[in-house]
């Protein structure tokens, strides 16, 4: 087994809460800021798990278009080099913030469907020992 595999694995169940909980939340009629927070965070965490995987180094940061550019560089076949995910880094910090920015229904959706898209090919390229044993599951509303 991969030893970093355990550490990944963390990174991708935290980031399948994140986004069990956006999806909570956009389909409970929000508050749909805080469901874009929450797409974002798993993305995150899931290129961080990633990073992890190959033994790349990586800030303290939440700034995902710097992720994906250390991905790109250090990682062959980085499975997420066609993603806009540069659009959802705003949603970590200053959309908690921004007094003035509600965002509706919709973009909370495109938010969330983007980072289930990044599950889904962080799944396809981690290797099964660093998958979630169990995907978090969102309670019935």
């Amino acid at each position: 087994m991969n030893d970093k595999a355990p550490v990944a694995r963390g990174w991708f169940q935290k980031a399948d809460s994140d986004l069990a909980a956006g999806n909570v939340l956009l389909t409970s009629g929000g508050p749909f800021d805080s469901a874009c927070f929450h797409a974002q965070q798993a993305v995150e965490k899931y290129l961080k798990g990633i990073l992890t995987l190959a033994g790349s180094q990586f800030p303290f940061t939440h700034n995902l278009e710097q992720l994906q550019q250390i991905g790109e560089a250090n990682i062959p076949g980085w499975p997420f080099k066609a993603l806009a995910l540069d659009e959802l880094t705003s949603y970590a910090v200053q959309i908690r913030y921004d007094f003035e920015f509600w965002p509706d229904q919709e973009t909370a959706a495109q938010a969330l469907e983007l980072a289930e898209e990044v599950r889904s090919r962080t799944m396809k390229f981690a290797p099964e020992d660093a998958h979630p044993r169990k995907r978090v599951s969102e309670p019935s509303v």
